[in-house]
């Protein structure tokens, strides 16, 4: 009994600083249509909105509140320095994704927006497998980030405003 005397303020403690568990991030549509939503950010998207928003993704654009157009997705490998033998010593992995969420009719959700992640890595030929292993979970892992990136960006969207004519 003391025990569950000692968790109430704890608990108080808890829901006065503003701590709330993540749940349900409200969107400003009630459907969604994501085109070829079959692999890739597209399908993360897909999955994360269905389990994280109180959307719902549909497979008809027509019916669709909102249509979330992934325009371009991009993944490049820059290299960074070099040692004295010219040899690579880092690299820069940049992740881009645009996007935009309309409603299909002219207004827009989410105007065309870019978003772009960059990760560091260094480099050596000893561990060239390694190396790529890490690389690819890097990528990986930049997707993951991307996906909540463009969850937080549609829960702070607004609906579209009727058109002034």
């Amino acid at each position: 009994m003391s025990s569950k005397l000692a968790l109430i303020p704890l608990v108080l403690l808890l829901a006065a600083c503003g701590f709330q568990l993540r749940g349900s991030a409200q969107v400003p549509f009630h459907t969604l249509y994501i085109p070829n939503a079959k692999s890739g950010i597209a399908l993360d998207l897909k999955r994360n909105i269905e389990a994280g928003t109180n959307a719902k993704v549909i497979d008809d654009p027509k019916a669709a509140d909102a249509i979330l157009e992934l325009s371009g997705e991009s993944r490049e490998k820059i290299i960074l320095s070099l040692t004295g033998t010219g040899r690579v010593r880092e690299f820069r992995l940049r992740y881009s994704v645009r996007y935009r969420v309309h409603d299909g009719k002219g207004a827009e959700y989410v105007p065309p927006s870019l978003v772009q992640l960059t990760r560091d890595v260094t480099y050596n030929d000893a561990e060239i497998l390694a190396k790529e292993a890490e690389e690819q979970l890097l990528f990986r892992d930049m997707q993951s980030d991307m996906v909540q990136q463009v969850l937080r960006r549609l829960s702070s969207a607004e609906p579209p405003k009727p058109k002034v004519q």
